[in-house]
């Protein structure tokens, strides 16, 4: 007999698919499209140098404990990228997460009980899913399409469900989203307010790559779409975004806007999972937006992350032709890419590490773990020439699947 009995959800946990690709990534000459993670050559170091000593000229505030809602010198220039995506909110209207990962992670505490249904748009973030699993939701899905959510399939699924089915909560990524690299188009933004009105569910919009495009033309947040539809009243949405794609990760910043009560309830919450975010990485962010340095750092990643798409983008079409098909995205960091059902899946990530090219299979983005025919490729990380090698690599492995 064991002396730890674990709770069902952690009885036989699994563990995240992609990090468990990471010992493929100790073979020498790997070349990796599978992490979604920023380029550490665009981290401004400088920059951030600067911050972190102007963040220790605070004397022992940043080295202390802080308000569990985040430092109001932070909160303030948060308050000032939302406006500058279209939300009006102020620092009032938001708490400071450790990373948007904790701030999902806060909502299914106070939102979800075991048993209720929450609906993720699919394929879906792994992190998503393990999280909603953790919680004991039911995952319904609802499909993505090259224009993002599919939010008329969203309403006749939800339109079919008995009321005591329908979900609680809807998960988006409405922005270049991960895995599919998809850009969520105004009309269906607007639509998908009206239906959480409808039929009553939150909207959870995870926006850490929407700084990251390509072109000037984007649509507002959906909580802005919300704003616009229910005024001064109570907003359906809560939004969520994140430091860690456009300046550096290990700062593991990101904050939450929503309704006062929500926020009431996610303060609470988090002050019994780490009292509050590191107030050090606050005021070195902090001092960094401040700088004025992080419109350009922006820039900066946007062009080169274009570049690095184009070079995967291009060379996959020119070398694999009709084998695979993908939207090519307009900003973010993935490109998810299906592939002709007559190759085995297994056999084509088998031939690709052995070619020492690695990518995420599609199986990781869905809740029932299908065998599909897809994969997830980064093109963050790599260089535009370590990309090159990568596609040559790829057509290698997928002729030798075929």
């Amino acid at each position: 007999m064991s002396f730890f009995q674990f709770t069902p959800a952690f009885a036989n946990p699994q563990g995240s698919p992609i990090r468990e690709l990471f010992p493929y990534l100790s073979r020498p000459g790997m070349v990796s499209l599978a992490g979604g993670y920023p380029s550490p050559s665009l981290f401004d170091q400088e920059g951030l140098a600067a911050a972190a000593a102007q963040a220790m000229t605070t004397g022992a505030t940043a080295l202390q404990y802080g308000a569990t809602e985040g430092s109001p010198a932070l909160r303030e220039q948060l308050a000032a990228q939302c406006q500058a995506r279209g939300i009006r909110c102020s620092a009032a209207d938001m708490l400071v997460t450790t990373g948007s990962q904790q701030g999902f992670d806060l909502l299914l505490r106070v939102l979800i009980q075991p048993g209720d249904a929450v609906c993720v748009e699919t394929p879906a973030y792994p992190a998503t899913i393990a999280a909603l699993r953790q919680a004991g939701a039911q995952i319904l899905s609802t499909p993505v399409d090259g224009d993002g959510l599919d939010v008329e399939a969203l309403a006749a699924m939800l339109a079919a469900l008995p009321v005591a089915e329908r979900p609680k909560l809807l998960y988006t990524v409405p922005n270049f989203s991960n895995p599919c690299g998809t850009l969520l188009v105004q009309a269906r933004r607007e639509r998908l307010v009206q239906l959480a009105l409808e039929y009553g569910f939150v909207v959870v919009e995870d926006d850490p790559y929407g700084e990251l495009a390509f072109t000037d033309a984007r649509p507002a947040p959906v909580y802005a779409a919300a704003q616009q539809q229910v005024g001064e009243g109570e907003n359906p949405v809560v939004y969520l975004s994140s430091l860690s794609k456009t300046v550096a990760p290990g700062l593991r910043v990101g904050w939450m806007v929503a309704d006062p009560a929500v926020l009431r309830r996610c303060t609470v919450a988090k002050q019994t999972n780490d009292l509050c975010t590191s107030p050090l990485a606050q005021a070195v962010a902090a001092s960094y937006l401040q700088s004025g340095r992080y419109p350009q750092a922006v820039a900066k990643a946007c062009a080169e992350y274009q570049r690095r798409m184009l070079a995967l983008t291009q060379g996959l079409k020119a070398r694999l032709g009709d084998l695979v098909q993908f939207v090519q995205p307009a900003g973010g960091m993935f490109v998810w890419m299906t592939f002709d059902a007559r190759i085995d899946p297994q056999k084509l990530f088998d031939a690709a590490v052995a070619a020492n090219v690695l990518f995420v299979p599609g199986k990781a983005f869905y809740a029932d773990n299908a065998q599909l025919h897809s994969m997830r490729l980064s093109f963050a990380a790599p260089d535009v020439a370590q990309i090159e090698q990568a596609v040559d690599r790829l057509t290698e492995a997928f002729h030798k699947a075929s």
